[in-house]
């Protein structure tokens, strides 16, 4: 599960994993007293499209469409979320004041599509098959197994 807070509220237990996901570090926020697991950096929008987009509500459609194909770009970027998000509760932290219309509202509808179309462990489960399939048919003809 995938849940949003904004960097200056609270932290609870109820959290779990915790990722700033920020280009530029929040203002007025110390950096050991913001208890996270990773500052993502690549996983927000690029500094040309943070700029374009300026939090005008007007441009989120076409905001989300760009920030989409960087994500795109950039799997390494936001795969330590799904994976986490895959095994428990992660919270996205962001600074922006509009809180319909910002990159974390954006990055956890472009995971959790991603999530829902292929499910990871669903991948490697598939990848395991065939690895078993190449194995079993080489142990046919030596003989040997595992």
């Amino acid at each position: 599960m995938i849940q949003l807070k904004r960097v200056y509220e609270q932290e609870t237990p109820a959290d779990g994993v915790r990722y700033l996901i920020e280009r530029l570090w929040p203002r007025g926020v110390k950096k050991e007293s913001l208890h996270i697991e990773a500052w993502l950096k690549e996983a927000g929008p690029s500094t040309e499209l943070r700029k374009w987009f300026n939090h005008d509500p007007e441009k989120w459609s076409e905001f989300r469409r760009r920030y989409f194909a960087e994500l795109n770009q950039r799997k390494e970027a936001w795969a330590p979320i799904r994976e986490a998000a895959e095994r428990g509760t992660v919270t996205l932290l962001y600074s922006s004041h509009d809180t319909e219309h910002n990159n974390a509202v954006a990055l956890k509808e472009y995971i959790e599509d991603k999530m829902a179309a292929a499910p990871h462990n669903a991948t490697r489960t598939h990848q395991e098959a065939a690895g078993d399939r190449i194995h079993a048919r080489h142990s046919h003809r030596t003989g040997r197994t595992r």
